[in-house]
């Protein structure tokens, strides 16, 4: 049996420790309103910045995903049932936060007949009745691209809807067991052709070729999206995905650049970059 070989962090990868009394009181409202946010739940590595700047992204629908891809710590398993108290309490606390630009995201429910998408257009609606003034980015499952549920989205108006790719199309039956990538494509397309501003995310490391990303890219660009993510994955857990390559931030930023010729309007690419870093700058 080979042994397999564990690729050493580099010390770009390197973070401080979260800490501050920010981190506190947002770890203390998160916990005191029985949330869920994939801040903790994917292990974000720039936890201790953004919940020191007082932002979280609030994961709805549970903490228990219906799909089991192969780079996500998420639990899968049988959700529980929704709840629809969720909505008001996400609301409340992002009052309470005094949050100017909020990020929703949730874990995939397969098991409700409309994807949880009524509980995504309650919470949406709620956080607008409450905090009026805030922005909404709202990071989607793909719905299995069900235009009915895409649409009760597209109803309720949130500033951008982000849907990420995570990877290249060969890679996809590895890293997303039970997702297509055409399947994405068209999530993303619904939404664009329904007048909502798009975002994707992929992660880079994972075996993929410069060429491959490149071709991601210009399929992206193909459904109109103009806001795109590239960060480095990182393997949660022994269970996921090993790392095949840790990228450099030059080739990040070499990325970068060839996404912003391409028409990207932003174009986040670094190391350290997850879906919903630097969100607030994506309004446009």
């Amino acid at each position: 049996m080979v042994k397999q070989i564990t690729l050493r962090k580099p010390n770009w990868l390197k973070v401080k420790l979260p800490t501050g009394k920010a981190y506190k009181q947002v770890k203390s409202l998160v916990k005191g309103n029985s949330l869920h946010t994939i801040c903790e739940s994917g292990h974000c590595p720039n936890i201790g910045e953004c919940w020191g700047e007082g932002t979280a992204t609030f994961m709805i629908l549970g903490n228990i995903c219906t799909r089991s891809c192969g780079f996500c710590s998420v639990a899968t398993g049988r959700p529980l049932a929704a709840d629809y108290s969720e909505p008001k309490r996400v609301a409340d606390s992002i009052r309470l936060m005094k949050v100017k630009h909020a990020v929703i995201t949730s874990v995939d429910r397969d098991d409700l007949q409309d994807g949880g998408s009524e509980i995504w257009a309650m919470t949406i609606n709620e956080i607008r009745n409450i905090s009026p003034t805030t922005t909404l980015e709202t990071l989607i499952p793909d719905f299995k691209a069900n235009a009915n549920q895409i649409q009760k989205i597209i109803e309720v108006k949130p500033e951008i809807v982000s849907h990420n790719l995570e990877t290249v199309r060969r890679l996809t039956k590895k890293v997303r067991i039970q997702a297509k990538y055409d399947r994405s494509l068209k999530t993303l397309q619904i939404l664009k052709e329904g007048g909502m501003k798009t975002k994707s995310g992929i992660m880079l490391g994972l075996g993929e070729t410069e060429n491959e990303i490149i071709e991601t890219m210009h399929d992206l660009r193909e459904v109109w999206v103009s806001v795109l993510t590239m960060g480095q994955y990182l393997q949660p857990t022994t269970k996921h995905l090993e790392v095949v390559e840790f990228v450099n931030p030059q080739q990040f930023q070499k990325l970068k650049e060839i996404g912003l010729e391409m028409g990207f309007r932003f174009v986040e690419s670094g190391p350290l970059v997850r879906s919903s870093y630097h969100a607030e700058k994506h309004l446009f």
